[in-house]
């Protein structure tokens, strides 16, 4: 993929389109710009998703109530990601306290489990008022709501999930993330609500710089 998208070239894409054209109908969109709407990285972040492929990453916590109340509008979105978009989820670890939802999430997907049980930990949290900070409490609602707990509980502290989890960490932090929910772009772009605005516009900005960086392939 090619590197070569610097603030000139982005401003001058603003008016084009891209993956963004449908975005650009709206009229009350101004285009993005650079450190105003998103930020560039200074130093890309490696993607291994294939050639032809662009990378998004949506940053999370589960008891961020901004993450919960998005989760709508992200399933929303998700259904009409064109197929060269690999998207994927990186939960965050801001503090040390974060690391076992962190390592939850990973779990859960080396369970193939995690479409069936992401958005029901959000409500568990946030409508339920169920805790979900430490293994123990994570582990009493799986039994409750029909997760197998006995194949949880090794997966919270197995070594593919500690690694994962450190990876994540790491990813978060080359993105430069200081808030939730955000996104990664490419390896190039960081998006966030503060920068973008709101929630939708941070979606539109998502889709834009994709796009662009798909043009730019």
């Amino acid at each position: 993929m090619s590197s070569g998208l610097d603030r000139r070239t982005l401003l001058g894409l603003a008016a084009a389109g891209g993956l963004g054209a449908a975005v650009g109908a709206n009229a009350q969109l101004r285009p993005p710009e650079p450190n105003r709407d998103f930020r560039v990285l200074t130093t890309a972040v490696r993607s291994d998703v294939p050639r032809g492929q662009v990378e998004v990453i949506e940053f999370f916590w589960y008891n961020c109530p901004h993450c919960y109340a998005f989760e709508p509008a992200l399933h929303s979105w998700l259904r009409g990601l064109p197929a060269w978009v690999s998207f994927r989820r990186i939960p965050v670890a801001f503090r040390p306290a974060y690391v076992p939802q962190q390592r939850l999430y990973y779990a859960l997907e080396a369970m193939g489990q995690v479409e069936a049980f992401h958005s029901r930990i959000f409500t568990a949290i946030h409508a339920e008022r169920v805790p979900m900070g430490t293994d123990e409490q994570a582990l009493a609602w799986a039994a409750k709501v029909g997760l197998d707990a006995a194949r949880l509980r090794p997966l919270l502290n197995s070594f593919g999930v500690i690694s994962q989890s450190v990876r994540a960490t790491q990813i978060q932090d080359a993105y430069q993330i200081a808030s939730v929910p955000s996104f990664g772009v490419g390896g190039r772009f960081q998006v966030d609500t503060e920068q973008a605005g709101d929630a939708q516009r941070m979606l539109r900005v998502v889709e834009y710089l994709a796009g662009e960086l798909r043009r730019a392939a």
